[in-house]
This record gives C-alpha cells, sequence and structure tokens, in this order.
C-alpha cells in the first residue's frame, strides 16, 4: 500500500513524539540535512563518478541516502507545521507557470 505525504508526516511526528527530546531545533535539523545530503553526494560519486569505493568501505545504496533526505525534510516540515503536499502543491505551481516554456516539450504523439 501506497503512503501519501500526509500519512508519512504522520508516522514520523508518531515516531517522533515517543521520545521527550522530540523535534531537533531548525538549525540543528538543517546541519543534519546538509550531512546527509553530502552522504547522498559520496554515494552518487561512488556509483557515478571517478571515485571508486575503497574495499573496506560500507555499501550505503542512494535509495537509503534518499530515504535519510526525506526522512529529516519530514522532521524539519513538521517542526515548523508545514503541510508537504500544499508544499509540493505551490511548488508544481510555480514550475507549472514560471517555468512552463522554459524547457524542450516531448512530443505528445
Amino acid at each position: 500500500m501506497e503512503k501519501s505525504l500526509d500519512d508519512i508526516q504522520r508516522e514520523v511526528d508518531q515516531y517522533i513524539s515517543q521520545f521527550k527530546e522530540g523535534y531537533f531545533s531548525p538549525l540543528a535539523m538543517l546541519a543534519r540535512m546538509s550531512e546527509e545530503v553530502g552522504e547522498l553526494a559520496r554515494e552518487v560519486n561512488h556509483s557515478f563518478g571517478e571515485k571508486p569505493k575503497k574495499t573496506d568501505e560500507a555499501d550505503n545504496y542512494i535509495e537509503l541516502e534518499l530515504g535519510d533526505i526525506l526522512f529529516i525534510t519530514v522532521c524539519f516540515a513538521n517542526s515548523l507545521g508545514i503541510n508537504l503536499t500544499e508544499a509540493h502543491d505551490k511548488v508544481m505551481h510555480k514550475f507549472n507557470t514560471r517555468d512552463a516554456n522554459r524547457w524542450t516539450k516531448k512530443d505528445t504523439d
């Protein structure tokens, strides 16, 4: 069964709410997000770039790094009371209006 963004935000909130510490501060979450993006960059570089992994390095998969970024993004949004579905809709509206003719569209035949 697929989950909606609302489902994911609720699931993360239920997880975080069981701990006294709760959500980290926005600044701490931004630092954590930056760290996770760096880990994704490292994995992408190993998979598609010129820097192969050392033989003793563990496999961290791009999928897991993207999952970590999704988790911290949801934590960030939840802590600030942001509904990610609404945020997504606003961003798509922006792309569909401002950038409507920015890229070359595929033929629809």
